[in-house]
């Protein structure tokens, strides 16, 4: 005999049971992968709500390794320069087939995306690019309300533009992400029809149907209309259609009555296609899920099997309001931190397909040997660090004869000198971060909410993203160093403060002192440093000499490393009213002013010690004269130690590699300078022995 509940409990779990199928059925019955309700196509019902539906026709997907995809993209300024990174980070983490990136750019894109894939060095990866002001000519003539301007128009000549040779392209925003193969998406030119030459998503907004407020007149569309953040163009077959005729003939009909597009190439897509409904291949809504405020796209994505294109097209971007804009966000920001590094991979089985220079990299590395005690320096010396030029908006101060700009770098723990930076530093400034993926991101947003950097424009900043143990502190000035547009650059470290005057001081001094032409001379900063952590900076050289008569100041480093400055003559400077001249000393390391174009540093030195020692070598060994300037002065502030001068103090293995790399240096020095550069040599071994 059963229990008495029994009965009961049967008939609560078939009701959840039943209850459970009426929701699979609503959330699943429309997908086929599902196998229960009815299967959505993309016939029948184009423009409404079935179209928003996941499914899709079974694809064809062309051989990986052997099929190369074709990807263009319009990308203009700094932000679309950010944006279009987290876009190939999604793109690359899914791919399986080789891409070729067209990228239409101005001059600011350019350089920035030009240095960022040369030193990303992803294999499979061919990327073109085109000057986007040649284009702006063609659509000029078109009057465009859109946030985009005239890049916002420039797809429409895609076709014109891209080499004769390519058949197919897709077509993307810089503001989509992806969560799936874009090969897939690729698959789809298999199922056009013979008219068929542009692939889109319906728009999932009421924008095109007129209701969105009163007299509210978009331009023609065939239902909801297509959205162009992503494209399928078939470029042969709309060369052969005449598609440049048709597009401009529709555009200048439509702008008999219309004042200029809202949203710009899209308005024109979508009134030839109109006009020629048979040129489109609908694609299925998930390939667009478009997630600006007034989107319809939870119809779609809730019926969806999975997502495959996520795309932020409003001008609020990621603070666009959304039922599930957190989940969206979620998806993003994954992509926004991951470490590109370790995109740095061939396609599953695609062998041989290294970028330039990454194969004899690859050798040069498989070379060193992991258990000698200083590999960790050889490795930083070969590692090619991925580099992100102005990452910030960023404007230049416009060419002055004797301008300087402030050359230094830095990692995420001194980000807190910057605000007190710019207040004492009024001119430019090109400073280089050495961060993660994800710490560039908190970058940026301890930038946008600093009511003092987020003013300043002539703050050029270079992320150098971190890959190794060691830092790479040459590395890192070079990078800001080639980056300074000024005739002359102060080269300085981020936790020093220059007197308030210092900017305007040395401007004066290169005008004076008539520095340029054959003359090469190293203006010396004199450095100081104070313990204390609040601390009253003087406000002039007066000021300055009582704190260091109170001991409040003192020469920098003078208790720890006094060769380092003892050359600048202090005694000398206290008194000192015009610019004198020094001689060079077995490790001297001031801090300088010299001309834009003067030695880089020598990359081999990683972590701490030698670093600027040996650039002081290199200007001395090229005839530099050092003049130290008597007005000028900067002043270190105290910070906790950094783990590479933890190591160097604790470690004697660093040490010795450390002095391998002096020997190695000097050697170089031989072979470049001949019997001059012996007096360096001398000067060392004849230091090492007084210590």
């Amino acid at each position: 005999m059963l229990p008495r509940g029994r009965p009961r409990a049967m008939g609560v779990a078939v009701l959840l049971l039943l209850l459970l199928l009426v929701i699979g059925f609503f959330l699943f019955g429309r997908d086929p992968e599902y196998g229960l309700g009815t299967t959505a196509t993309l016939d029948g019902d184009l423009y409404g709500s079935r179209n928003l539906s996941a499914s899709s026709p079974q694809l064809l997907l062309p051989p990986k390794c052997e099929v190369m995809l074709h990807v263009a993209v319009v990308c203009a300024g700094y932000n679309s320069s950010r944006e279009i990174v987290t876009l190939m980070k999604s793109v690359l983490f899914y791919r399986k087939n080789p891409l070729h990136l067209h990228l239409i750019t101005d001059a600011i894109a350019r350089n920035i995306l030009e240095t960022l894939f040369r030193t990303w060095m992803v294999p499979a990866v061919v990327v073109s690019f085109y000057d986007a002001e040649e284009l702006k000519p063609l659509v000029s003539w078109i009057p465009n309300k859109h946030y985009s301007g005239l890049y916002g128009l420039m797809k429409l000549v895609l076709p014109s533009i891209l080499p004769l040779s390519l058949a197919r392209v897709i077509v993307l925003d810089t503001d989509v992400t992806f969560s799936s193969d874009i090969v897939e998406l690729w698959a789809f030119f298999g199922h056009f029809s013979d008219k068929q030459v542009v692939g889109l998503v319906e728009n999932q907004s009421d924008w095109y149907l007129g209701n969105l407020w009163k007299n509210h007149r978009p331009w023609p569309a065939l239902g909801r209309g297509f959205n162009t953040g992503v494209i399928l163009l078939w470029l042969d077959r709309l060369q052969q259609t005449g598609w440049e005729q048709v597009w401009k003939l529709t555009a200048k009909r439509e702008l008999l009555t219309q004042t200029a597009t809202s949203l710009a190439d899209q308005d024109i897509f979508n009134a030839v296609i109109k006009e020629h409904p048979e040129l489109v291949h609908p694609l299925p809504c998930v390939w667009n899920v478009q997630l600006s405020d007034h989107t319809l796209a939870e119809r779609c994505y809730l019926e969806a099997a999975d997502l495959k294109v996520i795309h932020w097209n409003s001008p609020k971007k990621l603070q666009v309001k959304n039922k599930h804009a957190e989940f969206f966000r979620s998806l993003h920001l994954t992509f926004l931190g991951y470490d590109g590094k370790l995109l740095r991979r061939e396609p599953f089985g695609c062998p041989n397909h290294f970028p330039p220079g990454a194969e004899q990299l690859q050798q040069a590395l498989a070379q060193l040997d992991e258990e000698e005690p200083c590999f960790e320096f050889r490795q930083q010396q070969l590692t090619v660090h991925r580099v992100h030029i102005t990452f910030l908006s960023y404007q230049p101060p416009p060419p002055q004869p004797h301008d300087v700009t402030l050359v230094a770098q830095l990692s995420m723990d001194r980000l807190q000198m910057l605000e007190a930076l710019c207040r004492h530093w009024p001119g430019p400034m090109s400073l280089a971060l050495y961060l993660t993926d994800a710490e560039a991101q908190q970058f940026l947003h301890f930038v946008d909410m600093s009511p003092v950097l987020s003013v300043r424009k002539d703050v050029a900043y270079h992320v150098v993203y971190r890959d190794g143990p060691l830092y790479p502190v040459n590395q890192l000035r070079n990078v800001a160093l080639a980056q300074a547009l000024t005739p002359y650059v102060f080269l300085s470290d981020i936790d020093f403060l220059p007197a308030y005057s210092l900017y305007d001081y040395l401007r004066a001094s290169i005008e004076q002192l008539e520095l340029g032409g054959r003359r090469k001379a190293a203006l010396v900063v004199p450095a100081f440093e104070t313990l204390h952590y609040r601390f009253s900076f003087p406000k002039s050289k007066a000021e300055l000499l009582t704190l260091l008569d109170a001991g409040s100041l003192h020469t920098f480093r003078y208790h720890e490393w006094p060769q380092g400055h003892a050359s600048t003559d202090y005694s000398r400077w206290r008194e000192a009213q015009a610019p004198y001249r020094v001689q060079w000393s077995a490790h001297y390391e001031p801090y300088v002013v010299v001309p834009r174009d003067c030695p880089r540093y020598d990359p081999r030195f990683v972590g701490f010690g030698w670093n600027k020692v040996a650039h002081i070598i290199e200007l001395d060994a090229q005839e530099y004269e050092f003049l130290v300037l008597p007005e000028a002065f900067s002043i270190h502030l105290p910070h906790a130690p950094s783990l590479d001068i933890s190591r160097f103090r604790s470690s004697p293995t660093y040490r010795d590699c450390l002095q391998a790399l002096k020997e190695e240096f000097h050697q170089d020095l031989s072979r470049r300078y001949g019997s001059a550069a012996l007096k360096y040599l001398t000067a060392l071994q004849l230091s090492r022995s007084r210590a």
